[in-house]
């Protein structure tokens, strides 16, 4: 919703400020110049990236107009599983999560928090870890390094789309510079064959290249990639608040210590506070 409001507030403010200032529409109004400038990125977008990257760029695009589902709600509900993860453990010992680990689906502890369980991301890398803790044959600190290499490969494998976008920004006032050269030509080649009065339209149709250039790179196609590098962020912050309540555990510490860990480690926008996450934890646990 935010994406399309803020391009609302770009073209209004763009192009009414044109207007208002007595510029006439039409004149920007270029569809050759659009075509030059898209066509050339779209191009160059192909040759710069894999097959691998543009299809997860196409996948991605549409939950680019969704607003972000990591809530406040939702870290509250990681911290309440893990809870009742590590409850169970402690009270019947490791062996009693293996179904659960084997097929979360079914899990009747998975199952109580039904938008966690979608993340499948987030689901594969609890049960992959809780299966390491049941194996018994690696300590804390080799699961923590462990850990840590998965995360990093989550995030440079999430931020290839958001850099190829960002680059295909970069390339786009290039291209309507290009445009606008173009332009320029077309308008020297045509001295002398059309009157004085049409070379100054010529002019104006070859600056617009310039113009839509930066505009689509800095005003629509650069904040998308900004916007995914801070989804990527939200995704990354639930791995990590994950790792810091298993590796606590794995540490000795109790269940409830072992949350107030992974609390600490959320944004302050999202952090509940201690007697709130208590509250949502016995209700989470009533379910």
């Amino acid at each position: 919703m935010f994406v399309l409001i803020g391009y609302g507030i770009v073209i209004f403010s763009i192009f009414g400020g044109f207007i208002m200032a007595g510029g006439h529409i039409a004149a920007l109004l270029q569809p050759i110049e659009l075509l030059m400038i898209f066509g050339g990125a779209a191009g160059a977008f192909l040759v710069g990236n894999d097959a691998k990257t543009i299809r997860a760029t196409i996948k991605v695009l549409p939950s680019l107009l969704q607003g972000s589902q990591y809530s406040k709600r939702l870290y509250m509900d990681l911290l309440a599983m893990m809870f009742e993860i590590l409850t169970k453990i402690r009270k019947d010992g490791m062996m009693s999560i293996e179904k659960d680990v084997e097929n979360p689906e079914n899990s009747a502890v998975f199952g109580k928090y039904p938008k966690l369980l979608k993340d499948h991301h987030l689901i594969d890398f609890i049960c992959d870890y809780l299966r390491l803790m049941l194996s018994g044959n690696m300590d804390a600190f080799q699961i923590e390094n462990l850990m840590d290499n998965d995360i990093e490969t989550h995030d440079a494998e999430s931020h290839i789309v958001s850099h190829a976008i960002a680059k295909m920004a970069d390339g786009m006032p290039a291209f309507g510079i290009v445009a606008a050269v173009m332009g320029v030509v077309h308008t020297m080649e045509s001295v002398g064959s059309v009157p004085p009065a049409a070379l100054g339209a010529l002019i104006a149709q070859a600056l617009v290249g310039t113009f839509l250039g930066i505009l689509l790179g800095y005003g629509f196609i650069g904040p998308l990639a900004s916007l995914l590098e801070q989804k990527h962020a939200e995704s990354s912050k639930m791995l990590q608040t994950t790792k810091v309540i298993m590796i606590a555990s794995l540490n000795g510490y109790a269940p409830t210590i072992a949350v107030e860990f992974g609390r600490k480690v959320l944004f302050s926008t999202e952090r509940p506070g201690f007697i709130e996450l208590e509250d949502h934890i016995k209700e989470a646990r009533t379910k």
